[in-house]
């Protein structure tokens, strides 16, 4: 449980870390603390409005790289 509410400088951290190791096709800063994310390079784009949304979206998306692949939770 978090203690402290979603920052966009966590937002753009997480976002990065998984745009570097080949999670998102693309993540990119929108106006007004949003994001632009992309899976893959032939999915709709996603823009996340709000960085607790963000959070959200991104602790799903770290759940299921980790159901993909157990190795990354470790």
């Amino acid at each position: 449980m978090r203690t402290h509410p979603a920052t966009p400088a966590e937002v753009d951290s997480w976002l990065t870390v998984l745009h570097q190791r080949g999670h998102l096709h693309r993540a990119q800063s929108g106006p007004d603390t949003s994001w632009i994310v992309q899976r893959e390079q032939h999915d709709r784009p996603w823009t996340l409005h709000h960085p607790v949304l963000a959070m959200d979206w991104i602790a799903d998306l770290v759940h299921e790289i980790q159901q993909q692949d157990p190795e990354t939770s470790r």
